[in-house]
């Protein structure tokens, strides 16, 4: 396990630290603000309301339902009993480590919220509408994977955590996208 722990620091400095430059210094602490995501998301939301009117509906409610389930397994479940220090709040790295947000997040680092609850809607987005838009759904694991790595980038997370918390997300947006197709389906 510390073997493991190690290359996670190790990949997370590559990121952090060596692999900066004045564009990502800029795009990725806005690419994590929640106000860059929301006008992505509410166009789909009523894209899928307008196009799909009451199949939309319950679209939604399991799309609330699965952002709300990645997001209370990861901070409520995993956080709680998990605890791992942010990078950004570990002494041991505080001479190189590079913090772009205005504020450390005092919580377990272990998992990642922010990319449980983005990947678990990219696969809910996956599975409920690669067969009426072909590949183009699979653009939000694009967008999940930018915001997870700029998690990294601006030095909140650790690359484990990342991946730890995407494998929860896709895990609980394949169990939910399997759902509604089978109950609903867009049609």
């Amino acid at each position: 396990m510390e073997q493991l722990l190690s290359y996670d620091r190790q990949l997370f400095k590559l990121i952090n630290y060596y692999g900066h430059n004045d564009f990502f210094d800029w795009l990725m602490p806005w690419l994590r603000n929640s106000l860059v995501w929301y006008p992505l998301y509410l166009f789909l939301l009523l894209a899928v309301l307008i196009n799909y009117k009451k199949t939309g509906w319950w679209w939604l409610l399991f799309a609330v339902c699965t952002a709300i389930l990645s997001d209370f397994t990861s901070s409520s479940i995993i956080k709680e009993n998990i605890i791992r220090l942010r990078p950004c709040n570990d002494p041991s790295i505080a001479d190189w480590i590079r913090v772009l947000v205005g504020y450390r997040p005092q919580s377990s680092s272990f998992t990642s919220s922010h990319a449980a609850n983005h990947f678990a809607l990219a696969m809910y987005i996956y599975m409920t509408m690669k067969k009426h838009f072909a590949k183009w759904p699979a653009l939000f694991f694009l967008w999940a994977f930018s915001i997870s790595f700029a998690q990294v980038y601006v030095g909140v997370h650790y690359p484990l955590d990342i991946t730890c918390g995407a494998l929860i997300g896709i895990l609980i947006g394949y169990l939910t996208g399997k759902l509604f197709n089978k109950n609903y389906g867009l049609q």
